[in-house]
């Protein structure tokens, strides 16, 4: 039984049909991508997991059970964390109040509990330990994506969900971006990522799909993705990259 899976979902905007007919599926464990170009329907893929599209048709299962009735903060306390576009950290907040804020979901925690797992975090995100007591606005956007992910991982989700994480990144961070998020892989996380930087996205992803005007035109492994030519000519060619969608 697939941890999430999408069964002939709509979504819209008012009159307009953003996602028409989605089916996928994410095994525990994994790393599955969402490619597509601009207007695509990759982001309102994630918004609609979340259950931020009041607009919605067919089913959402998370771990065999249906989720689409059920509220977004609900969602976050099943195990769906989602790190949206953006980043969206508090900027009025240091490093360590974003962190805590991003326990909200899971009841009070004893001051141990918090500083063990704050410590778990800054373990992953080397960086945010000397930056604890910054304030969010300060960090470079670098650091900012770092730690809202970070603040994701603090409700201790079963699937993260990461909308374009390394949009407006320069390459250098780009790497480290991706190889903590091979690190949180390896510590048993299930990841749906949405990515405009495809080579990047299917150097980590164990399987993709392709979302062309809110439908899924392909499926595959990494390899089958590079190795299909529309694929390649759309988002690949020359290392070109996909832009975000909204």
């Amino acid at each position: 039984m697939a941890l999430l899976e999408l069964r002939d979902v709509h979504s819209a905007y008012g009159n307009v049909q953003a996602l028409k007919g989605i089916s996928l599926h994410v095994e525990a464990g994994e790393i599955v991508t969402l490619l597509g170009a601009n207007g695509a329907g990759k982001s309102t893929t994630l918004r609609t997991i979340s259950g931020l599209m009041p607009d919605t048709s067919g089913d959402i299962l998370f771990d065999g059970k249906s989720i689409r009735q059920t509220s977004p903060e609900g969602i976050v306390r099943l195990g769906i964390a989602h790190v949206p576009e953006g980043r969206r950290i508090f900027p009025g907040l240091t490093v360590r109040e974003n962190l805590m804020v991003g326990t909200s979901a899971r009841g009070r925690l004893t001051k141990a509990q918090m500083e063990d797992e704050i410590e778990e975090m800054v373990a992953i995100f080397p960086d945010l330990k000397r930056l604890s007591t910054a304030l969010g606005w300060s960090l470079s956007g670098g650091q900012q994506q770092m730690l809202a992910v970070a603040r994701g991982l603090m409700s201790r989700p079963r699937l993260l969900l990461l909308d374009e994480p390394s949009l407006g990144l320069a390459p250098l961070i780009v790497q480290q971006l991706f190889t903590t998020i091979r690190t949180i892989r390896e510590r048993g996380m299930t990841v749906l990522l949405v990515e405009q930087n495809a080579n990047m996205a299917l150097s980590v992803a164990d399987r993709g799909y392709v979302l062309v005007t809110g439908r899924l035109t392909v499926e595959g492994t990494p390899q089958e993705l590079l190795d299909n030519e529309e694929v390649r000519a759309a988002y690949l060619g020359g290392g070109a990259r996909t832009e975000s969608a909204h």
